[in-house]
């Protein structure tokens, strides 16, 4: 046995300081004297957390780490429910961080002395260490799908589940809250001594991989094991052994590694002070399953009493041994021929019989005292397995249980709410009896806990004396042992190697299949030693230890040690559930944490170069986030890390992050690379990797590149050469006519545009990153590529190279021969340049310039090679040309658009006629030819799609100016509908909108200006005056209201008038009426309370001159907007009318209503004619008009004829018997006299 409590040298760190290492390993040249090192010279005062961050460039897979995946919504409640004597003193609130991680320098290295801390006084501190070490007096378990916890402690538990929660940062954290709570204890004085969380699989095919539902098992002092839902439902209850529940194990169904491991079946193993029973895996699932199903069916009919199968398990009563704390069952096993003769020997002496074929068995090991642990040896067959009936929840009790249940989640459950039922204790059968075959027999101490590896090989005893011992379960021995643990708890991490990351050595090399092989399973010992809040990470079986943690005194560390139960060699070919294998509960920060081992941790010093090159990278990573003054000596540093380092993926990874670091210069960045390309080269060809050498070669080609465009950037270069508007036009073979037009039109799209140019944050005058630039570029096989190809990359690239030429302070020349040479293709080159220029439109337009660096830029990158094919006609259409058209066609900046669409034009005019020239020329025309082709422009497909584009872009231009247009604010109303702004406009736009696409557009910006029907006409006045004989519906009035608002239009009618002029069919006035009569109905039906909308809707409706038109647009109106509203209405009138039960009663208050009417009808003006109607009335009806008040009247301007409609409904309602018939009759007369006037 090799015990680590060895005294090591004191290692010198770095930084010059003698510190003693850790116990139980670091020896100088391990890997922990290496991890020591690096603290304290990289690490030292930064508090590290033994978590590095992939952001920093030390990616987290090449150190050991603890991974904070969970949190507590309120753990705080859940105590004050366990410990109610603590809920007054605790502060409200608690933690959701931790707000001391570890950090070696502040703790210091006095922590690992061997002795012991001193334990705290009892008297003032005893309740505030209550207040943190409450979770150690917990039962606590934790599901392996980490989706249920259970915390109990007496009679009382705490289920918690997950939660997704978005944290204070915006990401989203999954966070344990309460979902059930309430006591479990059945028999009178029982409480909880054990708990297990299993996740049980899913039947269906379907299934992700995670488990159907989980099952929550408890083990109480009574004996009794009981299992529940997560709602706190009890499903099943067993009394296996009338004795105290010590321990709850599981085993799992795990997929031999080796075709000669014994395959191990699935199982739930009781511990009790003197007897072990197992329940079979596949009988407790069948079990559970069909008690889930009764509560489900009993719970929907209330009456189904279905009897679950009975559960199959065996009992060992446990001799030779005086205690027993906990237990592992190893499981089945088989002995090798050598150990069958010697175990025969031992036991029978040496006359034993022994069988052929060596004996099955089931292996157990115990821990207490005398011995120390015990081995016990089961073998298989010799026992019946016994069958007990399963004591069911069943229908009849199924209310109560959800009763108690919900009592629990509102916290009123009561135990006098039920009245008690006598119980018959279920009969216990007797245990098989098992004797101990042998120990490790150690008097003075006694063992704690036994954790058994994932491979079943391996375990872990603590014991009363501060000690870890590893077994080798095998062959019952103890292998090592670590000193110095009090109240140690412990735990196991397995990780398969992942074969992509072997790195093989050059005699590996075979021509016969893989020299791979399969992949290795490494094996980590975890131990947390509360005493020093320290978590310990160990490489078994005599390996060193690969990482310490500082994480506090209150912890628990939990192994559940199993999976899923439901699984078959079947079933789990297709599954992978996440299942995590260790974590670490944190009450003080309230937080969950799982520890992340690599593989290659386990890997001996001498043969593991990943060590090495780990140590280096964490060094690096330290290097770049250092603020060194000096910059020479962090870059000689650099150099040394990277070439010191030996894989070359590791290299590379390296690189990357020495790229990607924003505080390194480009001088460093550059030589750093130079460097290790130097290094490569020198190496022998047959050791050097070609992937690493051609990853350096092609991030030096973008380091140079980018070295050579900030040089020509740099450059005091200004083109003295004066530019006047002739010099445009001739540039772009314009006529003074048609120069003066698009001069005009660029100059009201820049007042009427208010809307700023896009920005972003890489583009400042032409500056880019040198980190940026790596991001976005990519090298390969002598050809640059854009790795990112969204608007913001190849503005950001477009302004780094041709925003200083495009202003005329950079050589275009010197700038397209150097992209050229890299590699860089003119389609690229172009879409980078026509992306810069549509994106700084308002810097174009203030600078006309630019206009020329643009033909220069355009000319030239037209003249590359590939550019335009060699064998292009004149008669098809060129996809270098057609390519720049499609980025107008598509771009919403319009001005900038058209100037680069008159440029573009010009360009390919200017190439087709040297072209056309150079053809004329070889055929040998004669001296005539040159004047020819200066006299004429060559007739070319392309140059046809050109004007096609211009027109298309001025029609845009122009109304995207009119739309940009606003009147005056004083004249503008407040509306959230009208607020919101118009959609950018672009000539592919404006073709995929189809023929009303136009008018459409204009009137959702009338809608925005609301401007009045007569705006529209009044800027339509010429076309009115060339017909003369079309009807002027209201232009009388239009045009007096004109002069009182034509100030306040600014040029809006003037746009209006011209956008006329452009498109006489789309906006032809009809047209337009019908859209914006559309819209405003449109608007008003989101906003029905805006009557304003539905009002300027029916003007636009009156003005539309075309009866048929008109008609036809009210219909749609009324169909689909008003007729709902009206029915609706109507339906609401008629609805009241009808619940009125006495008609006669409805009829009399109309009566009144009638009265009052007509009262204000005759007596509002006292009139000759008035009163002579007054005359010829009845006397009677005279009189009761009289009586009348018309001043309650609502509205009272409702015509005569409507009223005459409301007597004939009155005389409907009366009966003829009726007194107040007559009346009705005489207001008949009345009203037909009143609307019928004297002659």
């Amino acid at each position: 046995m090799r015990s680590a409590r060895t005294a090591a040298p004191r290692a010198l760190t770095a930084s010059g300081l003698v510190s003693p290492p850790p116990r139980g390993s670091c020896f100088p040249g391990s890997a922990e004297a290496a991890a020591a090192a690096a603290v304290a010279a990289g690490w030292r005062g930064q508090g590290w957390r033994g978590q590095l961050d992939a952001r920093s460039g030390v990616p987290g897979a090449m150190a050991c780490s603890i991974v904070q995946f969970c949190y507590f919504q309120d753990l705080q409640a859940a105590r004050d429910f366990l410990f109610p004597h603590l809920r007054e003193e605790t502060p409200s609130g608690a933690l959701k961080r931790d707000p001391s991680k570890s950090n070696w320098e502040d703790d210091g290295w006095g922590t690992w002395e061997e002795t012991e801390p001193q334990e705290p006084e009892e008297d003032g501190n005893s309740c505030k260490t209550q207040k943190t070490s409450w979770l150690q007096d917990c039962v606590l378990s934790l599901s392996p799908t980490n989706d249920l916890m259970v915390i109990a402690r007496g009679q009382k538990a705490v289920f918690l589940v997950p939660k997704w929660k978005h944290s204070d940062k915006g990401k989203e954290e999954m966070h344990f809250a309460v979902g059930w709570s309430g006591c479990l204890n059945v028999e009178e004085g029982e409480y909880v001594t054990s708990a297990l969380c299993i996740p049980l699989a899913s039947q269906k095919r379907s299934s992700t991989g995670r488990p159907d539902w989980t099952c929550i098992v408890v083990g109480f002092s009574s004996g009794y094991l009981r299992f529940y839902t997560q709602n706190g439902v009890l499903l099943l209850a067993q009394l296996l052994n009338e004795d105290l529940v010590l321990q709850l194990k599981c085993r799992t169904y795990e997929i031999p590694r080796h075709p000669g491991v014994t395959e191990q079946n699935e199982e739930l193993s009781i511990l009790y002070p003197a007897a072990i029973v197992t329940i079979d895996g596949f009988s407790l699932f069948q079990s559970l399953r069909a008690c889930r199903n009764q509560v489900a069916k009993a719970a929907a009919s209330g009456n189904e009493n279905i009897q679950p199968p009975p559960l199959a398990y065996k009992k060992w009563g446990l001799q030779d041994i005086d205690t027993i704390i906990d237990h592992a069952s190893i499981g089945i096993m088989t002995l090798s021929p050598f150990d069958q003769m010697k175990t025969a020997s031992n036991i029978g002496g040496y006359n034993a019989a022994i069988k052929n074929s060596p004996p099955a068995m089931s292996q157990y090991i115990t821990v207490g005292s005398n011995p120390f642990t015990g081995f016990f040896y089961a073998l298989e067959g010799s026992t019946q397995p016994l069958l007990s009936h399963v004591a069911l929840a069943v229908a009849s009790k199924l209310t109560s249980a959800l009763f108690n249940a919900a009592s629990g989640w509102l916290g009123w459950k009561s135990k006098h709410e039920e009245e008690a039922v006598p119980r018959q204790k279920p009969k216990v059968e007797p245990a098989t009896p098992l004797a101990v075959r042998f120990g490790l027999p150690d008097s003075r101490r006694h063992g704690e806990s036994i954790c058994l590896s994932p491979c079943n090989t391996l375990a872990a005893v603590t014991d009363d004396f501060g000690r870890v011992i590893l077994l080798d379960v095998t062959r019952g021995i103890a292998i090592r042992m670590w000193k110095g643990y009090r109240d140690a708890q412990t735990g196991w991490i397995q990780i398969v190697e992942d074969l992509h990351e072997r790195v093989p050595e050059r005699a590996d090399f075979s021509p016969f299949g893989s020299p791979q092989g399969p992949s290795r399973v490494a094996q980590f010992l975890v131990i947390y030693a509360p005493r020093r809040g320290i978590l310990e990470v160990w490489s078994t079986q005599q390996g060193p230890r690969v990482g310490a943690f500082n994480v506090g005194k209150h912890c628990r560390l939990l192994y559940p040690g199993y999976k899923i139960m439901g699984l078959n060699n079947v079933t789990s070919q297709s599954w992978q559930p996440q299942t995590y294998q260790i974590c670490l509960v944190d009450p003080v920060s309230g937080s969950v944490k799982t520890v992340s081992v690599p593989f290659h941790l386990a890997l001996s010093d001498k043969k593991s170069e990943r060590a090495k090159d780990m140590h280096l990278m964490k060094k690096l990573g330290a290097s770049l986030k250092a603020k060194a003054p000096n910059l020479d000596l962090i870059e000689t540093e650099i150099k040394e890390l990277i070439l010191d380092i030996k894989y070359p993926a590791t290299k590379k990874q390296a690189l990357e992050s020495i790229l990607a670091s924003e505080r390194l210069p480009f001088s460093c960045l550059k030589n750093i690379t130079q460097t290790l390309m130097d290094s490569l080269k020198n190496q022998e060809l047959e050791s050097v990797d070609e992937g690493l050498l051609q990853f350096c070669a092609n991030k030096l080609k973008l380091l140079h590149l980018y070295e050579s465009v900030s040089q020509l950037n740099s450059l005091d270069f200004h083109s003295d050469t004066p530019f006047s508007d002739n010099d445009l036009a001739v540039l772009l073979r314009l006529d003074e006519k048609d120069l003066l037009k698009l001069q005009a039109l660029l100059e009201k799209y820049k007042q009427e545009n208010s809307r700023a140019a896009v920005r972003f944050s890489d583009d400042k005058d032409g500056v880019l990153p040198v980190k940026t630039f790596l991001e976005y570029l990519d090298s390969e096989k002598d050809v640059i590529s854009v790795k990112k190809t969204g608007e913001e990359e190849c503005v950001a690239l477009g302004s780094f190279f041709f925003w200083k030429c495009l202003r005329g302070e950079s050589s275009a020349e010197d700038m397209c021969r150097t992209l050229e040479s890299v590699g860089l293709s003119p389609q690229l080159l172009l879409s980078l340049l026509l992306s810069v220029w549509l994106s700084k439109e308002k810097d174009i337009l203030n600078r006309p310039q630019s206009v020329r660096c643009l033909y220069t830029m355009l000319h030239l990158l037209s003249k590359m090679k590939v550019a335009i094919e060699e064998t292009w006609d004149s008669q098809s259409v060129s996809p270098w040309w057609q390519q720049m058209r499609a980025a107008c066609i598509q771009s919403e900046n319009s001005g900038a658009a058209l100037l680069s669409a008159h440029v573009g034009h010009a360009v390919a005019v200017q190439i087709s006629n040297s072209l056309t020239e150079k053809k004329f020329s070889q055929v040998g025309l004669g001296p005539d030819s040159e004047a020819l082709t200066d006299s004429w422009e060559a007739l070319s497909l392309d140059t046809e799609y050109w004007k096609l584009l211009l027109k298309q872009l001025e029609d845009c231009l122009l109304l995207q100016t009119l739309l940009h247009s606003r009147v005056n604010p004083s004249t503008a109303r407040g509306s959230s509908l009208q607020a919101e702004p118009l959609p950018r406009l672009s000539v592919k736009k404006l073709l995929e909108g189809g023929r009303g696409g136009i008018a459409d557009s204009v009137a959702k910006w009338i809608f925005k200006q609301d401007l009045s029907p007569e705006v529209l006409k009044w800027a339509n006045k010429e076309r009115d005056a060339e017909n003369p004989d079309e009807p002027k519906e209201g232009s009388s009035r239009g045009l007096s209201e004109m002069t009182e608002v034509e100030t306040d239009l600014g040029a809006i009618p003037d746009l209006l008038h011209l956008a006329y002029t452009q498109f006489p069919c789309s906006l032809e006035l009809d047209v337009l009426h019908a859209h914006c009569c559309w819209e405003y109905v449109v608007q008003w039906n989101k906003d029905p309370e805006e009557a304003r909308f539905f009002v300027r809707s029916i003007e636009h409706l009156k003005h539309i001159l075309n009866a048929h038109v008109q008609n036809g647009i009210a219909l749609m109106m009324w169909n689909t907007f008003l007729v709902k509203r009206f029915s609706a209405a109507t339906y609401l009138v008629d609805k009241a009318i009808l619940q009125v039960q006495d008609k006669e009663v409805l009829a009399s208050q109309l009566l009144v209503l009638i009265g009052q009417r007509l009262a204000h009808a005759v007596l509002r003006t006292q009139t000759r004619e008035g009163l002579e109607l007054l005359a010829r009335l009845p006397p009677t009806l005279c009189t009761w008009l009289k009586a009348m008040n018309p001043q309650d009247l609502q509205n009272t301007e409702v015509p005569i004829a409507t009223t005459a409609k409301l007597v004939n409904k009155v005389i409907e309602l009366l009966p003829e018997n009726h007194g107040q018939y007559s009346l009705a009759l005489h207001l008949t007369e009345a009203v037909e006299a009143i609307a019928i006037p004297p002659l």
